[in-house]
């Protein structure tokens, strides 16, 4: 049964890239955001994309049973890409077959979608708004 989680941000969490973060929980907790970064910076290092002028979004994300991470950047325009690496007993693994962001995470996508509208894709595109802008 659906039962809302804790989603949160700020603006002064962002990595060194500027890559927004979100955490949402599961439990009555606050996210170790600490848990995340050396995955998230593995994830990054692994893309041949500069992050400093890219739009993007990570979610650190508590489960019911795991951790997920996922990390959101916009290319092509007007496109999403993601990845979602799970932690699992034999440490970190990105599989699509396996793993997706789930619908507690639609939230921020959504949210997401909207910030990437109002301040990059319109008439005068702005990065630091969009850093900026949070759910």
């Amino acid at each position: 049964m659906f039962t809302p989680r804790t989603i949160k941000s700020d603006p002064a969490w962002q990595d060194a890239d500027g890559i927004k973060l979100y955490t949402i929980s599961a439990h009555a907790r606050a996210v170790d955001r600490g848990l995340f970064e050396d995955r998230l910076q593995q994830v990054k290092a692994a893309r041949h994309i500069d992050w400093a002028s890219t739009p993007a979004f990570a979610i650190l994300h508590d489960g019911a049973s795991c951790l997920y991470l996922i990390l959101a950047w916009w290319g092509n325009d007007n496109e999403l890409f993601t990845s979602v690496s799970v932690l699992t007993p034999d440490g970190w693994m990105e599989d699509p077959a396996r793993y997706s962001f789930c619908l507690f995470d639609l939230e921020v996508f959504w949210a997401e979608r909207n910030f990437f509208i109002e301040h990059l894709y319109c008439s005068t595109p702005g990065i630091d708004g969009y850093r900026q802008a949070r759910l």
